[in-house]
């Protein structure tokens, strides 16, 4: 049984395999209309979910599949039932789960069942279905994704989005560089799987010093859902780390902007910045859908 939690839980070929067949579905969205006939999905929802959820059910619908979308305070969840023994019940009802939530060891515990499918939708540390799509996009673009001659420079916190883009590299062979304040850079245990990858991995705390030269110029919202306690904090320490005309002048001439949304312009980015990459950035949102029609694809041996 398949299951997609983090992005090495795909060999090499299944990660490129997964960005082509999104390039497919991105190009005939009829492709494979009735491959998941008769069976249903469930989106279970423990954040709040723009992309993932329009994405996904979309997918879903698309590939000829029904969906189950739930909020997790509308389960038993809530008030003390096992994720083990949810998995059970989900695995009697529907065929495959996609799971957005707060905590990845949840999502692992539910795999570990082995009872249905499980598709991590976004986790506390990792983002795999928003990093295909990532590289996907990439590729789109003309970047050599299969030969890693470009760099990436993430400006913002070591955080779920940055540890799979960077994940992805093992694969791709492209070079990855963080710009974050003291405090919020990549965790011990991502730093040693990047190592033994062989991913080249540079970090500053200067964010000019990270984009010099880069091809692609990532962020994400400096408050994640969760984190709103923190929210006046975060604002003052990321401050210095907004993508704006003046960082940009440092990257390589030929360089796109990336974000993953929802975007807070005036604060990561810019609003002139965002209007400028407007196109890639939509681009690498609406490639969700189509790769994550790959990854149910893969999910259930199709590919």
């Amino acid at each position: 049984m398949r299951h997609l939690l983090e992005i090495t839980d795909l060999e090499k070929e299944d990660f490129f395999r997964i960005i082509e067949r999104g390039s497919e579905h991105r190009r005939d969205r009829a492709l494979s209309g009735a491959v998941l006939d008769r069976k249903t999905i469930a989106l279970l929802f423990e954040k709040a979910s723009t992309r993932t959820r329009l994405s996904f059910t979309v997918a879903v619908q698309e590939l000829g599949g029904n969906v189950l979308s739930i909020e997790s305070n509308m389960l038993q969840l809530g008030r003390g039932e096992s994720i083990e023994d949810t998995a059970e019940i989900f695995s009697r009802y529907t065929h495959a789960v996609m799971i957005r939530s707060h905590s990845h060891e949840n999502l692992k515990k539910m795999a570990q069942v082995n009872r249905i499918p499980v598709i991590n939708g976004l986790t506390d540390l990792h983002h795999p279905c928003q990093a295909l799509a990532d590289y996907m996009t990439l590729n789109q673009y003309g970047f050599d994704v299969y030969n890693g001659d470009f760099s990436v420079a993430f400006i913002g916190e070591g955080n779920n989005v940055f540890n799979s883009l960077a994940m992805s590299a093992i694969y791709s062979g492209n070079e990855i560089r963080l710009a974050s304040p003291k405090g919020y850079g990549i965790s011990e245990d991502m730093k040693s799987l990047l190592k033994k990858g062989g991913v080249i991995v540079k970090e500053f705390v200067n964010p000019v010093d990270a984009v010099k030269g880069a091809n692609v110029i990532y962020t994400d919202v400096w408050v994640s859902m969760g984190q709103e306690d923190e929210i006046n904090e975060r604002k003052k320490i990321f401050s210095p780390y907004c993508i704006s005309e003046e960082l940009l002048i440092h990257a390589d001439k030929k360089h796109i902007v990336m974000h993953c949304l929802p975007a807070h312009r005036g604060e990561e980015i810019t609003d002139g910045v965002m209007k400028k990459y407007a196109e890639y950035i939509f681009d690498q949102a609406e490639n969700r859908m189509h790769v994550q029609k790959a990854v149910l694809e893969w999910i259930f041996n199709l590919l």
